[in-house]
């Protein structure tokens, strides 16, 4: 049987993984934009994946206006890696 990271194995939370896995760093604004969700929402996923250490973030500045950049850590890519794997097994014993 399967043993998914329950983390990862929530649509919205693969895609926001997933999207940074392929990008060095994504906006809190970019995020949002293509998650659909509200600020709300958004920042509690966030912070289930930075409370897990799959995630980091950066406050800066841009202009006088603040910026939040999201990077997947060493840990997150790792656990990231491991679900696909565990992904790709499952999908492969129901063939």
């Amino acid at each position: 049987d399967a043993m998914f990271d329950p983390l990862l194995h929530h649509p919205v939370r693969t895609k926001i993984v997933s999207m940074l896995s392929v990008n060095e760093t994504l906006s809190y604004k970019l995020l949002k934009e293509e998650t659909g969700l509200t600020d709300g929402n958004l920042a509690g996923y966030l912070k289930s994946l930075e409370g897990a250490g799959y995630i980091e973030f950066e406050k800066s500045f841009e202009g006088r206006k603040p910026k939040t950049s999201y990077s997947l850590s060493q840990k997150g890519r790792a656990a990231f890696v491991a679900y696909l794997d565990e992904l790709k097994a499952f999908i492969k014993e129901q063939e």
